[in-house]
């Protein structure tokens, strides 16, 4: 009843979009990067701040409105977590969702790992999936997933694609746009090589964070326990491990503000002294005060959201959302 399948070691290993990215003439790392084991336990810390409040936020939407929320998903659907971290969003969902199976999917294996198997400790009977996934990247459903659904005999049942946390934030409104172009067909698509098909039913849950004051926007991303940077600088740890670079923590600090003409937060990591970072076959030269671009979490507003979904061929989305108005959740059928 649970698996694990390893669909990264398929993916390009990542030292050349690393390169890439340091080497532009504004240096990024995208934020998948984040998430090493560290990285993954650290936004968990993260979750519980009280300056961090879309986890929160969010979940209490789904307490209010499961009521709501179950009269118009599926029923019994399979449900594909995308970047299911520790499983708590996904599980939250069991008792009046009713799955008839859970795939867990995230860039961390090694973290997902132990979270999923505790979750099959509560849940025995459901089906479970871990699928360690750079979904950022175009992915089909491999063989060994296809082996998964036929053993557990699901092919019938509609796919419920849920992504919470507003990470949809993390891509721009163009790569945003793409990604849920691949979720819509996920969920539409009767190829046996790619994607499978869904019956009639199947769709997106997803959170979406809302613009909101700046005050909140921007402590949300400078907590006062300064969990956040050392988030934000652990990336370099990763980075280190994954390109063989010599980048030192001590010399690079967390800076994170609202850039209100693109309705983002930026996080940067700002170099403190001159420097070079040295890599097998490279290097970079930071002046001081220079930063590394290591993430954008946009902000939308509901109509511009709505737009976005149904530019992709989603139809009709319904909006759930909380008394302030700061978050939402949408279910769009495919």
């Amino acid at each position: 009843m649970l698996h694990f399948i390893d669909g990264l070691a398929n993916q390009a290993h990542p030292r050349d979009e690393l390169i890439e990215g340091l080497l532009k003439p504004a240096a990024q790392i995208s934020p998948k990067f984040f998430y090493d084991d560290l990285g993954s336990r650290l936004f968990d810390a993260i979750t519980e701040l009280p300056e961090y409040y879309p986890t929160r936020t969010e979940a209490a939407i789904y307490r209010q409105e499961a009521r709501s929320m179950a009269q118009m998903l599926p029923r019994q659907p399979i449900v594909l977590d995308l970047g299911a971290g520790n499983c708590s969003k996904g599980e939250a969902l069991f008792e009046w969702l009713k799955p008839a199976a859970y795939v867990a999917v995230d860039i961390s294996l090694g973290h997902l790992k132990p979270n999923l198997t505790a979750l099959h400790s509560r849940h025995p009977q459901l089906p479970k999936l871990g699928w360690g996934l750079d979904f950022s990247k175009p992915f089909n459903l491999d063989a060994g997933v296809q082996d998964w659904l036929t053993r557990h005999q699901l092919e019938g049942h509609p796919w419920m694609v849920f992504y919470p946390g507003s990470s949809i934030g993390n891509f721009s409104p163009t790569d945003a746009l793409n990604l849920l172009e691949r979720i819509r067909h996920l969920c539409t698509s009767n190829s046996h090589q790619g994607p499978i098909h869904s019956q009639k039913g199947g769709g997106l849950l997803i959170g979406v964070d809302n613009v909101k004051p700046l005050a909140v926007l921007e402590s949300a991303y400078n907590d006062a326990l300064g969990v956040t940077a050392a988030f934000n600088r652990n990336l370099l740890l990763h980075v280190n491990r994954l390109l063989g670079s010599d980048f030192d923590l001590d010399g690079w600090a967390h800076f994170a503000k609202f850039d209100e003409a693109h309705a983002r937060i930026e996080m940067h990591l700002e170099s403190l002294v001159p420097q070079t970072v040295r890599w097998s076959g490279g290097s970079r030269h930071f002046v001081k005060h220079e930063r590394i671009h290591t993430e954008n979490s946009y902000k939308w507003t509901p109509e511009a959201f709505v737009d976005l979904l149904q530019s992709t061929g989603f139809s009709a989305p319904m909006r759930w959302t909380d008394p302030q108005h700061w978050f939402n959740v949408y279910w769009a059928p495919c």
